[in-house]
């Protein structure tokens, strides 16, 4: 009798669980409906704030309905975290897009350089990545958005004018988000910017304090952060000191033209074969910034581009100039490959007081956030 009430009440169990699997699959199937026709645009989004994705429904991102019940700080923590590693661009592919510039600065002491690929983390590269992922602005892989950086600064540089450039999500929805071929996505002048996500600001809310974005542009799909800059600009700070600064300005003029910068730089035999480059301009310029007796100068280098750690290298020679180890004509030397045929060792300047100032491109005017 007992073996008949059990397998009753088991047979009833299974039942109810039945009903209920089928509740479950039918409440899915109405939620990737929802997903399929939701509006990019819809204007109760902006109640959830711009940094969430536009094109969401009523539901929260793991699917279910937001009882607006209270919630411990552990359990959002949990949630944000879901959300980044489970992120999808596929959500948002169907989204409006358009091709733009970002003006980005960062302070470089706790990143491991700004490029992804370095082996350490973090870098600026993949904290940005990770802000775009959360901010649901990314709508495909790295590759398909046609991503490029304007340069690869190393562990502990900053910069106030990097450049970089990609596909965002737009809300415009006259753009094509499909084309990658032509110009569509380019509106030309600011026209369209008022009208767009506030990038800046959006961007902003997911990144680390020493990221800012202070600016983005509409660009032309043919755009490349790197191959599309006209030229580069890097200050080096340091204190006067007992430092000569007159003979160093002597030595610094000498590199103003095109050069083999071999003997200035770190070799890359395995990437780079040409050792030629441009510097436009040289100067030293001091601040009104004093400490002990100490006035703080900038080293100012501008170029079409620059070697790896070819800045750090002169102005480690510059040092040495400065402090009477060694004459203004040592550049000379230096410059002169078929006198020097191999790099003489020396001690790069320290990465810390290196900034890449400015990233220079025709014709693009940024537009930075009023909120930030």
């Amino acid at each position: 009798m007992a073996e008949e009430e059990t397998v009753t009440s088991l047979k009833s169990e299974i039942a109810t669980l039945r009903g209920r699997v089928n509740e479950l699959e039918a409440e899915n199937a109405e939620l990737a409906a929802r997903m399929a026709n939701c509006c990019c645009d819809q204007k109760g989004t902006q109640q959830l704030g711009e940094s969430e994705v536009e094109c969401r429904s009523s539901l929260e991102p793991n699917g279910e309905r937001n009882s607006g019940g209270a919630e411990t700080k552990k359990t959002r923590r949990k949630k944000r975290v879901a959300e980044i590693s489970s992120y999808d661009s596929r959500t948002v592919s169907h989204c409006p897009r358009r091709y733009v510039a970002l003006k980005v600065m960062y302070f470089g002491p706790r990143f491991y350089g700004f490029a992804s690929e370095a082996q350490m983390e973090p870098t600026v590269e993949s904290e940005i990545f990770k802000a775009l992922e959360k901010t649901r602005l990314l709508v495909t892989n790295k590759k398909e958005a046609q991503y490029s950086r304007c340069g690869r600064t190393d562990k502990g540089v900053s910069a106030v004018g990097q450049v970089i450039a990609l596909f965002l999500r737009s809300k415009l929805r006259h753009l094509n988000s499909n084309t990658s071929d032509s110009r569509e996505n380019f509106v030309d002048g600011q026209n369209g910017t008022e009208e767009e996500i506030d990038y800046v600001r959006v961007l902003n809310r997911a990144l680390p304090q020493d990221i800012r974005i202070f600016g983005w542009c509409p660009v032309p799909v043919d755009f490349h952060a790197r191959f599309s800059c006209l030229g580069r600009g890097y200050k080096y700070l340091f204190w006067s000191g007992t430092l000569d600064l007159q003979a160093m300005e002597t030595a610094g003029k000498k590199f103003v033209g095109e050069h083999d910068y071999r003997n200035f730089c770190k070799m890359d035999a395995a990437n780079v074969h040409n050792y030629v480059r441009r510097i436009d301009s040289f100067e030293i310029s001091p601040s009104d910034l004093r400490f002990q007796g100490n006035q703080l100068f900038a080293i100012k280098i501008k170029g079409s581009a620059f070697l790896w750690h070819q800045v750090r290298c002169i102005v480690a020679v510059l040092f040495m100039v400065g402090e009477g180890l060694e004459s203004p004509d040592v550049v000379d030397t230096l410059l002169d490959t078929s006198r020097t045929t191999r790099k003489p060792q020396y001690a790069m300047a320290s990465e810390i007081p290196l900034i890449l100032s400015s990233c220079d491109f025709e014709g693009l005017k940024f537009t930075c956030s009023s909120g930030t």
